[in-house]
């Protein structure tokens, strides 16, 4: 049986909202104490997407930029669950749009990553960094262009905000290279009508019209 002290970020979770508030109001080390793993209540109540609950623990001091020991953030796990409101409500108490884990993925490559197109407009109406880049060298047009996420490398491009179309991941892949392995032809032919580059080189040394079965031209042909 689980104690107390562990159940209660389950029931966060969970979206146990009276549970919840009342053992913290009756106890403030709830405010500061954190599982296993470094997570606050707020970072589960985050990534359960549980609202009322989320804007009770900011009220009650949780730092809404607080980071686990992989340092996620409430904000990065919600993007990534997909809770548009959540993320909004953090962003409104202040949450860092920019900030990135251990791995060096940011809230919005999530996002993209994911497919969850409103969250990806927030937060770039609320200044995400469209050029951040993982460990790996992946931004989130890298991510969506390999996804296929068509309608989220259509915004990324067209939103008006600085992007590197060209920006190379560490095996020198740029979003293009992945599009075409991948055979997406959407993404292929909205990334070449923003100045993606048919010849780079990768790593590899193969261009992005390489990597596409029958070229680049080929692959767009194919789709129509």
């Amino acid at each position: 049986m689980l104690d107390l002290d562990t159940k209660i970020f389950m029931n966060a979770y969970e979206g146990k909202v009276n549970l919840v508030t009342e053992l913290v109001d009756k106890n403030e080390k709830y405010v500061t104490l954190t599982d296993s793993s470094g997570r606050l209540l707020l970072h589960w109540a985050a990534l359960g997407g549980h609202d009322q609950l989320v804007s009770y623990l900011l009220s009650k001091g949780q730092p809404v930029n607080a980071q686990d020991d992989t340092k996620m953030t409430p904000l990065i796990l919600a993007a990534s669950a997909g809770r548009t409101q959540t993320v909004k409500i953090l962003l409104n108490a202040g949450a860092e749009v920019n900030s990135v884990n251990e791995g060096g993925h940011s809230a919005l490559q999530y996002s993209a990553s994911k497919g969850w197109k409103e969250i990806v407009e927030v937060l770039v109406t609320n200044g995400a960094d469209l050029n951040i880049q993982d460990s790996q060298g992946a931004s989130a047009l890298h991510r969506a262009a390999s996804k296929g996420v068509t309608a989220i490398v259509s915004y990324l491009l067209e939103c008006d905000r600085p992007i590197n179309v060209n920006s190379t991941d560490s095996y020198g892949n740029t979003p293009l290279h992945l599009a075409a392995e991948e055979e997406r032809a959407d993404e292929v032919q909205m990334l070449l009508q923003h100045g993606a580059d048919p010849n780079m080189l990768n790593k590899d040394k193969k261009t992005p019209d390489q990597l596409a079965r029958f070229g680049l031209t080929g692959l767009i042909e194919s789709k129509k």
